[in-house]
């Protein structure tokens, strides 16, 4: 079953920019549900899609402060806005940052059909996001924490709520820290602060497993050996994990005791040394049952792109909304084979669907429905595909 026939489908319909990165202003109807920006490299496209990963919780899909995405040359400020053609019907989403008149920034402003909303968790009623990034190839190679925010991303496509609640964990953490750097720390404080560490970090520990726990049944749905992106083992390994089997309520109170055992230790350290925060992803590839880190760089991608559908169908089986799904330079480093299979996977997905490529040529197997542009210099126009075929 596509993502479609199971939920509702959102769509983009307009994006407007104003000093957002290398574009002065943008208005650009979209109609396809595959959309792909061809072009040059700095030429924008990578920018247009990160517009678009702002209309969830967090920082987007580069990760970047605020102040690096205004326009150089602008005043600091920039604007982003979405028509979007949601179930309920049209809809306005709005997010930007604005030049103060004492000259500081504002904080991040969010706006659903011009009223205000308290935070961009406010988007996730009206539209999911999922993407992959060239920054993503090295996941499995890379350090744990590195898989961590990778997996946490995918928790928070499902619940928009995570990500606060990793960052109140983080700063219940930052505070026993400092409490453990007075030699005589305030005991009672103390406790307290790891109560609330306790109870944090089981929740996040019971909602990155369970998320784990549902990709792996929709990767096992999907097993086949020959299938040009074969199916991740998904596990998360931590000491908080193991301890969930015994309950929530069991856990927490196995983790305090923990914590409060782990003091001297954790002093002498800096930080606490057991927590969600030192847990990792585990990744094998399905079909060689080999550790992810062991398979060739072509295994990867398209191991990482398997997840990435999986995680497409899981989020709109747990939201109701088909997710918007942004895929830069996906296709550079597949062959022909894999290219025309993604695109059909995509196509079956249900989802509107952003993809950016350097080579037009790389998207010579869309189907015909697809709306492929040009964008050159922060400047964006429909790419003619009958002209440029051989």
């Amino acid at each position: 079953m596509s993502v479609g026939e199971a939920s509702a489908a959102p769509r983009v319909a307009r994006i407007i920019l104003s000093d957002f990165r290398s574009y002065t202003s943008l208005d650009l109807p979209v109609a396809g549900r595959l959309v792909a920006l061809t072009g040059e490299n700095g030429a924008g496209k990578t920018n247009l899609i990160e517009a678009l990963s702002l209309f969830t919780a967090g920082r987007g899909l580069r990760r970047a402060d605020l102040a690096e995405m205004a326009r150089a040359g602008g005043d600091g400020g920039f604007a982003v806005s979405l028509a979007l053609d949601g179930p309920s019907g049209d809809v306005r989403l709005g997010t930007g940052v604005e030049r103060l008149p004492d000259g500081a920034l504002s904080s991040r402003r969010c706006r659903i059909d011009g009223a205000t909303v308290g935070s961009p968790a406010a988007f996730a009623e009206y539209i999911r996001v999922v993407w992959l990034t060239p920054a993503l190839d090295a996941i499995f190679t890379g350090s744990a924490g590195d898989r961590r925010r990778f997996l946490d991303r995918l928790v928070l496509a499902i619940d928009a709520r995570h990500g606060a609640r990793v960052s109140a964990y983080e700063r219940a953490l930052r505070g026993r820290n400092r409490l453990l750097e007075d030699p005589r720390p305030d005991r009672a404080w103390l406790d307290g602060i790891e109560a609330e560490i306790a109870s944090l970090g089981v929740d996040i520990a019971r909602v990155r497993s369970d998320a784990v726990a549902k990709l792996a049944v929709l990767a096992a749905g999907e097993r086949d050996d020959a299938a040009p992106f074969p199916f991740a083992d998904l596990a998360i390994e931590g000491a908080v994990e193991a301890m969930l089997g015994d309950g929530d309520e069991a856990a927490t109170e196995r983790f305090r005791a923990a914590l409060r055992e782990a003091r001297p230790r954790d002093a002498a350290a800096g930080r606490a040394l057991i927590g969600p925060h030192t847990s990792d992803l585990k990744v094998r590839h399905g079909p060689k049952d080999v550790a992810a880190e062991r398979a060739s760089t072509g295994e990867q991608k398209a191991l990482l792109v398997g997840i990435v559908l999986a995680h497409a169908r899981l989020v709109a089986a747990a939201s109701g909304l088909a997710p918007l799904v942004l895929l830069d330079e996906v296709a550079a480093h597949l062959d022909r084979r894999r290219r025309a299979a993604l695109y059909d996977a995509l196509s079956a997905l249900g989802s509107q669907v952003f993809m950016t490529g350097a080579d037009p040529q790389l998207f010579g197997e869309l189907p015909s429905s697809a709306e492929i542009f040009m964008v050159r210099a922060g400047k964006i126009e429909l790419y003619a595909r009958e002209e440029h075929r051989s």
